[in-house]
């Protein structure tokens, strides 16, 4: 099928899909207000202006960076827009599809700055991923009437005790995770150490929620997280291992460093 044709087949498809959003969206006060919801805009002007950014972003990514980063890219804006969009009004498994959206981002980072899909770029995923659960869990307990109104199967509406659980278990999950870093090489024995402290704190607020399980415990988790993640990537860059670190370990008699100054020199 020609691809003029396919574009004419899909676009209809995505738009119907976005009128039947609007409605849910419209009976959610964090949702209400938006251009779309409030008819500031119309469906096909919201995709247009997506594809126009989609679109170009994948081709950039891919010609200019590299054919891997620009995949994940694709792979992610399927994700999000094919999967965890219509899933959320289906299943609670919404939550990790969702996670995993969000988690993708800081490997595209690592495979643009590397080209490969290593190590890193799995444990930069995994402590995005495990973030995001008492990120999102701790708002979406003090959002549970919200969602319930717009018909959104969400753990704070349908699971309430499962939703404190997985928030702690991925609190400690990220204790877990900064002591691998060093193990795979990626930072010094330094980082799950200083670390340590503030993936302690947030682990607290998540026990905390686990067992509160009221407003006042969701919101202090909640905006524990705003600050955790940075200030926890902030400390893993700073105790990052070098690069050329890595290559005089791999090469202790620096033949390969010789080489290279063969080459330069005539």
């Amino acid at each position: 099928m020609p691809k003029a044709s396919m574009q004419t087949i899909k676009a209809p498809k995505i738009i119907i899909f976005i009128f039947f959003e609007v409605p849910f969206d419209s009976n959610m006060n964090r949702t209400k207000n938006r251009p779309l919801v409030r008819g500031q805009i119309s469906p096909l002007l919201a995709v247009c202006f997506a594809a126009s950014c989609g679109v170009p972003g994948i081709a950039l990514l891919t010609l200019g960076v590299n054919p891997l980063t620009g995949a994940l890219g694709a792979f992610n804006i399927f994700l999000y827009t094919c999967c965890y969009t219509p899933m959320k009004r289906m299943s609670i498994a919404n939550t990790w599809v969702g996670a995993v959206v969000g988690a993708i981002p800081p490997v595209m980072g690592w495979t643009a700055a590397t080209g490969s899909l290593d190590a890193g770029a799995l444990l930069l995923g995994g402590i995005l991923y495990s973030w995001q659960f008492p990120h999102f869990n701790a708002l979406s307990w003090g959002l549970r009437e919200d969602y319930s109104r717009g018909g959104y199967c969400m753990m704070s509406v349908t699971h309430p005790g499962l939703c404190r659980r997985v928030a702690l278990r991925h609190c400690l999950a990220l204790i877990g995770l900064c002591a691998v870093a060093p193990v795979l090489d990626i930072t010094t024995w330094t980082f799950p150490i200083i670390s340590l402290p503030i993936n302690l704190y947030i682990s607290y607020l998540g026990f905390r929620f686990y067992r509160d399980a009221d407003r006042s415990s969701s919101r202090k988790l909640f905006f524990c997280s705003l600050w955790h993640l940075p200030m926890l990537l902030l400390v893993m860059f700073t105790c990052k291992k070098s690069v050329l670190g890595k290559e005089d370990k791999n090469d202790p008699l620096g033949e390969s460093r010789g080489r290279a100054m063969e080459i330069r020199l005539p």
